[in-house]
């Protein structure tokens, strides 16, 4: 008789390896998350705006012949060929979450559903950057690229949340107690921020950086949206303000303290730079700090109706 050790021996004790616990290792994949899925903003940001959106002419091949770049295809196949190994990466996060998380996939199945819903948009991205790849980057498809981006930011941020107890079912944190108006304030706050990056996706869509030089646009008022796209801006700047006035009027200390006030610092910050870059000529490197902007203000406001949400009432 055999004594090899069989399958469900040695998965058992892979198994009994891992954590029991939400350790800081799994909190430290959780950040890595977020500081991954806003990074990927920024290097789609950077095939963007350096006309590097063909730089792999196809898919899921870089060319006809070759899975990575090739040195005739210059920089534009190197930037564009390195964006698409990023997702890679993004996918070893979320995979190795879910198995430091094994453990506890039934105890805590909010970290364990956030992970694999991570996971799971790697494949779908991709998808969708097949799709843009070869419909010559059309606006609309390069748009729906960011916004599921967007998404990821939102779902990484709340991962971030749930491994600190800072929100959830599982509080390790202490919140204070809010005033009745925090929480539908800063989910408008979350709302508006959304709509306010879906506008700026339509602007970018009819404005000159396209990725390429003979790519779309999708012949929209570029001026006229400029000025819809600020309209949620202003309502988001009101919130965090009014977040800012309950914080020092109540006295709150804290994560939702903190939270508001990077609110409202992101906020300006994004405003600023909105600001500059449309009586500027929308030069490319302030495009790109605005795409950096709106992942941080998603990730902000997510936060802030986050905590808003499992806070206390007053």
């Amino acid at each position: 008789m055999s004594t090899a050790p069989r399958l469900p021996q040695i998965l058992g004790r892979m198994t009994s390896k891992l954590p029991v616990t939400v350790d800081a290792t799994v909190r430290r994949l959780a950040v890595l998350s977020l500081i991954g899925q806003t990074v990927l903003v920024v290097t789609g940001g950077a095939v963007r705006l350096t006309a590097s959106g063909l730089g792999c002419p196809t898919w899921p091949r870089c060319t006809d012949v070759s899975l990575v770049n090739t040195p005739e295809m210059g920089i534009h196949g190197f930037i564009e060929f390195g964006n698409r190994l990023l997702t890679f990466a993004l996918a070893a996060i979320a995979a190795l979450m879910l198995v430091y998380l094994w453990n506890l996939r039934k105890e805590r199945r909010d970290l364990f559903l956030l992970a694999l819903g991570l996971l799971a948009s790697i494949p779908a991205q991709a998808i969708i950057g097949g799709i843009t790849v070869l419909t010559q980057l059309n606006p609309w498809v390069v748009g729906l690229h960011f916004l599921v981006s967007m998404a990821l930011v939102v779902l990484a941020t709340l991962l971030v949340n749930r491994a600190y107890g800072r929100t959830g079912r599982f509080p390790a944190v202490a919140l204070p107690a809010l005033s009745g108006s925090a929480r539908p304030v800063m989910a408008a706050v979350a709302l508006f921020s959304a709509i306010a990056v879906t506008l700026g996706v339509v602007v970018t869509g009819a404005g000159p950086h396209a990725g390429d030089a003979d790519a779309p646009r999708n012949d929209l008022d570029w001026d006229l949206f400029s000025h819809i796209h600020a309209v949620p801006a202003y309502l988001v700047t009101a919130g965090a303000l009014f977040g800012v006035f309950l914080v020092f009027r109540d006295r709150i200390t804290g994560p939702f303290r903190n939270a508001v006030l990077l609110l409202l610092g992101v906020t300006l910050l994004q405003a600023a730079i909105g600001f500059t870059q449309y009586y500027n000529g929308i030069p490319a490197l302030l495009v790109g700090a605005h795409m950096l902007g709106a992942a941080l203000l998603m990730s902000a406001a997510t936060n802030a109706a986050d905590l808003a949400r499992f806070s206390p009432v007053k």
